[in-house]
């Protein structure tokens, strides 16, 4: 096994962690780089968000096969073909002549991403000991965070200076780069025994989650909340670059730095499940983000600010602790569960870019305001459904497992 302070356990880390930051920097590049589409290709607002949506949902649909996969070729192997599709899908972008095309490279893009994100955590698992694996699942997470801040940051700051062309390319050059460094650095599997037959067993357990409450539930507190989470700044990108701010994109981008108020608050929500009430903690983050979607609505950039800063604090803690509660309540095949968060929580994000542009398309920031409000009064109605749920006995839950 890899131990902790290791010359392995170094490499490891870090290329698991470097791949993980190239995943998310890939999935999020476009964010800040629609208003700018929307001139590119001449199209709407709600086209353009396909360029974010087709890549979350392929993502999202592609989780489960990907980790299948896996168990027969291996986990390594998996991780390393989906580092290298980037840079070649990046290559197919560059040579799309429509929005159409874009969005279908987008959608091979979240495909390819998915392999990475789906068995990297498996990996961990099989090859780390127990002390160095949580130390480097802390270091996978934080990088996930990392990845996806860079990755808009970098997409406002090059598509302003070179173009989206221009974005893509680096992007794709930086992503092969990354993919050498961890294939020469991530260790071959020692641990790993191939199974057959996975599927199956697989989609056994897919059904049994999906019919108790107390983990679908969760999974669609995860993923309404991810929709508005991730799509509130999709709507304010829009703002700031027109009328009256008329920010360029680079500056626009600089929103996404308000997402490390939400990495804070995910460290926190720990302490608080331990203290208090997982559900209690979903209703107060829930709150907090309705707050911070209220601040924003002031015409004043620092009243934006402070509101998208109290949106990511409520959302990465009310995400933190309903990914938890599902890991937690799933009496087995608690990897199963975890990915069917994730595939709630993704495909919550494609969708919800679509709703929440359409309210600001037609209505402008009053229209997201009533249309974040309902998703935000459909949450409450989760949390308050999965506080009356009777508690399911152990026996029974068992049963239904085995």
């Amino acid at each position: 096994m890899i131990e902790i302070h290791s010359a392995a356990y170094r490499r490891a880390s870090f290329a698991l962690a470097l791949g993980s930051f190239l995943v998310f920097c890939n999935l999020y590049l476009f964010q800040p780089m629609l208003p700018v589409m929307t001139e590119a290709f001449s199209a709407s607002a709600t086209r353009v968000n396909w360029l974010l949506a087709a890549g979350t949902l392929a993502l999202a649909l592609t989780l489960v096969p990907w980790a299948v996969s896996s168990e027969m070729v291996g986990r390594r192997r998996v991780m390393l073909l989906s580092l290298f599709l980037l840079p070649l899908v990046g290559g197919i972008m560059l040579f799309a002549n429509s929005l159409l095309m874009l969005s279908l490279a987008r959608a091979l893009m979240g495909a390819s991403l998915a392999g990475f994100a789906a068995v990297a955590v498996a990996y961990m698992a099989e090859e780390f000991s127990p002390k160095a694996l949580s130390l480097a699942v802390g270091g996978y997470i934080s990088a996930n965070s990392l990845g996806g801040i860079a990755g808009r940051l970098f997409g406002g700051f090059a598509s302003d200076a070179w173009g989206w062309q221009g974005a893509v390319a680096g992007m794709a050059v930086l992503s092969l780069i990354g993919a050498i460094v961890v294939t020469r650095l991530l260790p071959p599997q020692q641990y790993f025994t191939p199974q057959r037959g996975q599927l199956r067993h697989h989609t056994k357990h897919v059904i049994r989650h999906l019919q108790q409450p107390a983990l679908w539930i969760p999974m669609l507190i995860g993923g309404i909340n991810f929709a508005l989470f991730v799509n509130l700044y999709t709507v304010m990108g829009f703002r700031l670059v027109s009328p009256p701010y008329n920010l360029p994109v680079s500056w626009a981008s600089m929103i996404f730095l308000c997402y490390l108020s939400g990495t804070l608050t995910a460290k926190l929500s720990g302490r608080w499940s331990i203290r208090y009430k997982p559900l209690n903690g979903m209703v107060l983050g829930t709150t907090i983000s309705v707050l911070g979607m209220w601040v924003a609505a002031l015409d004043s950039l620092s009243a934006m600010l402070v509101g998208l800063l109290l949106i990511s604090s409520g959302a990465f803690f009310t995400h933190s602790l309903a990914y938890a509660w599902v890991s937690q309540k799933a009496k087995s095949a608690k990897a199963t569960a975890t990915a069917l968060y994730l595939v709630h929580y993704y495909i919550g994000g494609s969708l919800g870019g679509f709703y929440l542009i359409t309210c600001w398309q037609y209505w402008g920031w009053h229209g997201v305001l009533a249309g974040g409000s309902g998703l935000y009064l459909l949450l409450y109605g989760l949390c308050w459904k999965l506080g009356n749920l009777t508690p399911v006995p152990e026996t029974a839950v068992s049963n239904v497992s085995s």
